[in-house]
């Protein structure tokens, strides 16, 4: 009786024995399957990631290259043009004509010169010779002087000096991204006051732009930037996301403020 009982338990230790192997092996398998599913999503998605930054950065390069392009046809072609059409023009003697006509003639003369002008700054704004020559800094201030015509807009600059340019294809999207926010303030938020600020501590840039206009909130961005209307607002998102940086709007009292952050830019 006592061997039966002895049997019994050696056959129930056995078949828990077994029954435990076969549960953790399940488990272990089931672990294993799971650890893999969740190795190839990461790989998926850092996949997906790298060929959404491979885009962007050959959209970027190739707008770079278009507004080169369009900059060297305007300074080269239109602008030698009208340069031209401007030396005609001094060779016309207009003493012998009326009040009237040399009023037009005046005026005529008048919009030509402020045409020349106009493209040679729209020309310069598309080129980037002022960054690559000085750096991010200085072309930013210089867009700024563009900008500022005192009685209608005041623009100012408070620039970290310590930064300096070490990758000119980075800093071309960063002043890009500069000149569409201010496009933006300029074009909506009726502003009377801008100004431009960075620091640069531990290899990361902050910039920050302050208004006193009708700004964005961060949940008016989020919603604009998905509308076809708003395709400036996501080639800046587009732009910030290419370097892993943060872009956050901001409004408190009275002013409104554009932040953004780039981290570990020379890593």
């Amino acid at each position: 009786m006592n061997q039966e009982n002895n049997t019994i338990r050696l056959l129930l230790v056995v078949g828990i024995a077994v029954m435990l192997l076969l549960f953790t092996s399940f488990l272990l398998i089931f672990i294993f399957t799971q650890r893999k599913k969740l190795q190839y999503q990461q790989s998926l998605h850092a996949l997906q990631e790298s060929q959404q930054r491979q885009l962007i950065e050959a959209a970027v390069r190739s707008e770079e290259t278009e507004r080169q392009r369009i900059a060297e046809q305007l300074h080269d072609e239109i602008g030698s043009l009208l340069s031209a059409a401007k030396l005609y023009f001094r060779m016309i003697k207009i003493g012998h004509y009326e009040k009237s006509e040399q009023e037009l003639y005046n005026k005529g003369n008048e919009l030509l010169d402020e045409s020349i002008t106009k493209v040679r700054g729209i020309s310069h704004s598309l080129h980037s010779y002022i960054l690559q020559e000085f750096g991010l800094n200085e072309a930013i201030r210089h867009f700024g002087d563009k900008i500022n015509s005192g009685s209608l807009i005041s623009v100012t600059t408070s620039l970290d000096q310590t930064y300096v340019t070490l990758d000119p294809q980075r800093d071309i999207s960063i002043y890009r991204i500069i000149q569409e926010l201010f496009s933006n303030v300029l074009k909506h938020a009726q502003a009377t006051n801008i100004n431009v600020g960075s620091l640069y501590k531990d290899n990361s840039l902050t910039l920050d732009i302050t208004h006193d206009g009708k700004g964005l909130t961060q949940d008016d961005f989020e919603e604009l930037r998905y509308i076809n209307d708003g395709l400036g607002l996501k080639n800046i998102q587009n732009r910030v996301n290419l370097f892993n940086g943060e872009i956050t709007f901001i409004k408190n009292y009275k002013d409104y403020f554009i932040h953004i952050y780039f981290p570990n830019l020379n890593s």
